[in-house]
């Protein structure tokens, strides 16, 4: 099986490489990832300039693009091979709740989701590397299983890690996404020749982290898997936007 192996943090970040040594004890791996730090960027593709590749010592291919770029770059053009699934992580920093709308992870994971096997995000909800080595062994841990895993096309496996030690890992939940409160307001910095400018604010604590979410999940030293899709469609306010409309049209035609 070809595996496709990309990150956000960028080609040279530790979580890439632990990645990319867990799956490849088993499977045929290809790694493309950003040459620089794509954290936020969400599901951009590069559209104003032309996309370089350059080739790293340890056979990684870089591109000075965003995780959707090379992914996109990866799947359509620069390899003579059909990949069977995408592969993005070991991010350094949870991906929770409304965390999957900016995150460039999960973005690049979304690119394979046309694919034979469900393509999954890793995230481990720490900051260090031996957080990352935690989420490795765990990894290593669910491949048998993720072999196994059929789901519609589509559909990708956001899975997070806890940042405590593997022996303290409480057990696997699957979960929906809880929410965020409004995050914290934009930082304003004056530099020295006193041009103003803003630094994003810092990510908020939860807002929904019941049973059953990702949050609770991670709160309570377990593993989330959360299986997404990238059917922004509200089913449930479907039949009230046609009524809306219905009304709407009566009164304007």
């Amino acid at each position: 099986m070809k595996v496709l192996i990309t990150n956000d943090d960028g080609v040279t970040e530790y979580g890439l490489r632990k990645l990319y040594e867990v799956f490849s004890s088993t499977q045929n791996c290809l790694v493309v990832a950003p040459d620089n730090n794509c954290s936020g960027v969400s599901h951009s593709l590069t559209l104003g300039r032309p996309l370089r590749v350059k080739q790293h010592g340890n056979g990684f291919l870089s591109v000075n693009g965003t995780p959707a770029d090379c992914a996109y770059l990866a799947l359509r053009n620069i390899f003579d091979c059909d990949f069977d699934r995408v592969i993005a992580g070991i991010n350094l920093g949870a991906n929770l709740g409304d965390d999957v709308i900016y995150s460039g992870t999960v973005a690049a994971a979304m690119e394979g989701r046309h694919l034979n096997k469900t393509a999954i995000a890793v995230s481990s909800c720490g900051s260090s590397n031996a957080n990352i080595d935690v989420s490795a062994k765990v990894i290593a841990q669910l491949i048998p299983f993720i072999e196994e895993v059929k789901l519609a096309k589509g559909t990708i496996l956001n899975i997070n890690i806890p940042a405590i030690s593997y022996e303290d890992i409480a057990g696997y939940q699957v979960t929906a996404l809880g929410k965020r409160k409004l995050s914290t307001s934009p930082v304003k910095t004056v530099d020295p020749r006193g041009h103003v400018g803003y630094w994003v604010g810092a990510v908020a604590d939860s807002t929904d982290n019941e049973v059953g979410t990702d949050f609770y999940a991670i709160a309570n030293n377990c593993v989330s898997i959360t299986p997404l899709h990238s059917d922004k469609t509200n089913h449930h306010a479907l039949s009230y936007t046609k009524s809306w409309l219905k009304e709407v049209e009566s009164q304007i035609c």
